[in-house]
């Protein structure tokens, strides 16, 4: 089990999150990380940790990063879970809504992107029997002569 005082490298967190450095040094440089600094080194306490864990985790559900940042600043000031909870359940919802509404805009262009397909499909069609009818009516004509 880790111990309260467990410092981590941004290499360990890289490597424990599947990420690169640069990406904890992003977060880092957009204020939701705060590591300190021994000589050029940095080093991240469990609250970094945690912190990351909940940007990544809020990246993978499609908030923006302002979005991210109100979450964890959240975290950090909630001192009653359940409005924590109610937070992240309202920021739950509204993204829900959102994907709810690019899957019903989706759809729709979706059918759209059919209905010209198969529109060009049949001129295509049409096309090459025209083509192929004048064709053989071009024989024809050659042959009365």
């Amino acid at each position: 089990m880790e111990q309260p005082n467990t410092t981590f490298s941004i290499s360990d967190l890289a490597k424990e999150f599947n990420i690169t450095p640069r990406t904890i040094r992003f977060y880092e440089d957009r204020g939701l990380l705060s590591p300190r600094r021994e000589g050029r080194t940095r080093v991240f306490t469990r609250r970094d940790r945690t912190r990351l864990k909940l940007a990544l985790r809020g990246k993978r559900l499609g908030f923006s990063l302002a979005e991210i940042a109100y979450l964890i600043g959240m975290y950090d000031t909630a001192h009653d879970k359940n409005t924590q909870l109610a937070g992240f359940l309202s920021g739950l919802q509204q993204r829900k809504a959102a994907l709810l509404q690019q899957r019903e805009d989706i759809e729709a262009l979706l059918q759209e992107v059919c209905a010209f397909e198969e529109q060009c499909r049949q001129l295509l069609l049409a096309r090459a029997a025209n083509g192929a009818a004048e064709a053989e009516s071009g024989l024809r004509a050659g042959k009365n002569s």
